[in-house]
């Protein structure tokens, strides 16, 4: 079995292209947008506010992207499932991104917070805080010590507790092939720690982060369905990630275990996600809609009816329509080639989902994509291929020591 990898050329190739990519275009907005200059809320200082926010789009969006692998790890574990054991070092390299991006993340994060960045977030405006009876009511845990302090705790133990489940899973490398008590041992350490991962993702993705994060740059609205929204997003695009990484290995002659099967399951979450986001995207706008509260429909209005119309209903093209009409049917989603093309197409999609997300409440009427929006992604597209194809490296691509792999290379949907 290949089951070692050797980062090829024109990876390096890719790689190296997208990061000196993105590094021209943090440079040009470091010079050209002036980001440190003052931009307090509604000062209309356009370019200094798009450099911030295109930084904060980007950097939350590819690490919950990436974390959602460790998130895919630890359902399924948690599940007693087998299937995924052939593929399962797919997921546990990307996830090893999340302290890299963990980092940059909240480097920017506090760029923006304690940098004064009131044009990013308007609640850091004290004397708007002052004045401003809904901000007042949210300054318990919209201000800097408390954001500040809760970011770093989440990050850090996303990478702690992931590193623990990539540990764990590499021991299996070390250990030899297991006797049935020395499996169960092993397997039941596993169900420990991804329970731990699951019950505070559940706490952090599901439920605070994208408060603090995305949703308090519209501080004065709010909807309960959002962290569940920004979950499905980020978590149908991981799945496209995974996918990706597979397919690019099939091609390599690597990952012999993983067969159509696989990929038809892997293809399942693609579609089955797609349509959960769908049904959050529809039920948060509808509801909204239907009440007619002006606190309430102030956020749709400029996406729905102002310069970001166009955004909106791509986005609801991108990624519900397509996956609807594509993966209905059972044979697309075993089809190599049209998998990846929706892989690619639904990171997009979600992408622009979350600049949709961030940029009415930044930018205001400025609604329109930039270059400079491509080149911080490629960046970020850059680094998850550097770190991806270290790990890759590394570690092997098959856990065969672990006592779910047979269940694995047999499976059938």
């Amino acid at each position: 079995m290949s089951n070692s990898f050797e980062v090829p050329a024109n990876y390096k190739k890719w790689t190296i292209g997208l990061i000196a990519a993105g590094i021209i275009a943090l440079l040009y907005g470091l010079i050209a947008l002036h980001p440190f200059e003052h931009a307090g809320h509604g000062t209309g200082n356009v370019s200094s506010t798009r450099f911030w926010a295109v930084l904060l789009q980007n950097s939350v969006f590819w690490l919950l992207l990436v974390n959602t692998s460790m998130f895919f790890i630890g359902f399924t574990t948690l599940a007693m499932g087998g299937w995924q054991v052939a593929l399962r070092r797919v997921p546990e390299a990307i996830s090893s991104v999340v302290p890299v991006l963990g980092i940059i993340t909240f480097v920017i994060l506090m760029s923006i917070v304690w940098g004064g960045r009131t044009d990013i977030f308007h609640w850091l405006d004290k004397d708007a805080v002052a004045a401003d009876k809904i901000l007042n009511g949210k300054k318990g845990f919209l201000n800097p010590v408390f954001f500040t302090v809760w970011s770093a705790i989440t990050i850090f133990l996303w990478w702690f507790i992931g590193q623990k489940m990539r540990a764990l899973s590499l021991q299996s490398d070390q250990a030899g092939p297991m006797d049935y008590e020395t499996g169960k041992t092993w397997v039941n350490k596993n169900i420990l720690w991804a329970s731990f991962f699951i019950v505070f993702f559940g706490l952090t993705v599901g439920s605070t982060i994208p408060w603090l994060w995305i949703m308090s740059i519209d501080a004065h609205w709010y909807s309960t369905m959002f962290s569940w929204y920004t979950f499905a997003s980020s978590f149908v695009a991981g799945m496209s990630l995974i996918a990706l990484f597979i397919v690019f290995l099939k091609n390599r002659g690597q990952l012999e275990y993983v067969t159509d099967e696989h990929l038809h399951d892997i293809g399942k979450f693609m579609f089955a996600f797609s349509i959960f986001w769908t049904y959050l995207w529809f039920s948060q706008y509808m509801l909204i809609w239907y009440a007619n509260i002006p606190e309430e429909t102030g956020y749709f209005k400029i996406r729905v009816q102002g310069p970001y119309k166009g955004i909106f209903f791509l986005n609801l093209v991108l990624n519900f329509v397509c996956p609807l009409l594509i993966f209905m049917k059972k044979s697309p989603k075993r089809n190599w080639t049209l998998v990846t093309f929706m892989a690619v197409l639904i990171i997009f999609g979600h992408w622009i989902d979350f600049w949709q997300m961030v940029m009415p409440g930044t930018l205001g009427e400025h609604a329109e994509l930039m270059p400079f929006e491509f080149g911080i992604a490629a960046l970020f597209i850059g680094i998850i291929m550097w770190r991806v194809g270290i790990y890759f490296s590394k570690y092997p691509l098959t856990a065969k020591n672990h006592p779910f792999l047979k269940e694995s290379m047999i499976h059938h949907t």
